[in-house]
């Protein structure tokens, strides 16, 4: 190209004379020099932005769609709109971990005492200390099962409360509402909702529930939505740290549980319904507010 050969030889001979000799008008090439500039200056930009988004997408494990990629790098100052960071994710064949479905872990086929369903599905809060939910779940090792019992705050979805045992047993849910009651200085008048596992509604765990003036909530029978929020904090651990890795043993789960809560989940994750703020931060600006 005619153009392409001036810039070759700009600087054996004067352009000018190479736009003469080649019948190329100075103001044409010119004009292509700058849409050239242009176009690198996009590609700079463009690389730039992969580079970006893929760091963003992998210190997350790869568990990002577009829009918490997008709040993710506008906390560090870095603005673009979802739809860039969807092409960028795109062009270079990044593709956020699918959803995967789990089965309930408690056993409801009992004649213990059942509380009423205080919550009715209603998982707002304005204030935190006002609604708990406690669910378990388990979690597979090569020495066998490692079970997980929360406790959350639906004001912040904040785990405020968790035990990890190699048995389901009425002392791991009673250990992690211990644990939310320690940590939250012994609240008093809560809402702390589960399903009717054998464990939640055992005499051990009811009697916490009395103890400290909470009032307790279980889900209707089946119905998995009643506790929504707990299992959807559990498909968030399965799919973002979980899903595709093998533990050798149950300490090695547990500190991978430990982590995920304490540091990638309450101070990190951003939670859509919290207007992409983690856990803490969202109460840190309730407090300040």
């Amino acid at each position: 190209m005619k153009y392409a050969f001036i810039q070759q030889h700009s600087r054996e001979f004067c352009i000018p004379r190479l736009c003469q000799a080649l019948g190329v008008a100075r103001s044409s090439y010119y004009e292509w020099l700058e849409r050239q500039s242009n176009y690198r200056q996009r590609e700079q930009r463009q690389a730039l932005l992969d580079t970006q988004v893929a760091a963003a997408f992998q210190s997350k494990k790869g568990c990002y769609g577009a829009w918490r990629l997008c709040k993710l790098l506008a906390k560090d100052g870095r603005h673009y709109n979802r739809k860039t960071i969807a092409n960028s994710l795109k062009r270079q064949g990044l593709v956020a971990k699918a959803a995967r479905k789990f089965k309930a872990t408690t056993h409801s086929r009992h004649q213990l005492p059942v509380s009423p369903n205080l919550l009715e599905q209603n998982f707002t809060a304005t204030a935190p200390n006002q609604k708990w939910v406690g669910d378990i779940t388990y979690l597979w090792t090569d020495e066998g099962w490692l079970y997980l019992a929360v406790i959350i705050d639906l004001f912040s979805r904040q785990v405020i409360g968790w035990a990890m045992d190699q048995r389901m047993t009425a002392d791991l849910v009673c250990d992690a509402l211990q644990m939310a009651l320690w940590k939250r200085k012994h609240p008093k008048g809560v809402i702390v909702h589960s399903d009717r596992g054998s464990q939640y509604c055992s005499h051990a765990y009811q009697q916490l529930i009395q103890q400290h003036q909470l009032h307790g909530s279980m889900s209707a029978k089946g119905n998995c939505y009643d506790n929504a929020c707990a299992e959807s904090f559990f498909h968030s651990l399965k799919v973002e740290c979980i899903h595709g890795e093998r533990f050798a043993t149950r300490d090695a789960m547990k500190q991978t549980v430990f982590e995920y809560i304490e540091t990638d989940y309450n101070r990190n994750r951003l939670h859509s319904t919290l207007g992409y703020l983690s856990p803490l931060d969202f109460e840190a600006q309730f407090l300040t507010s």
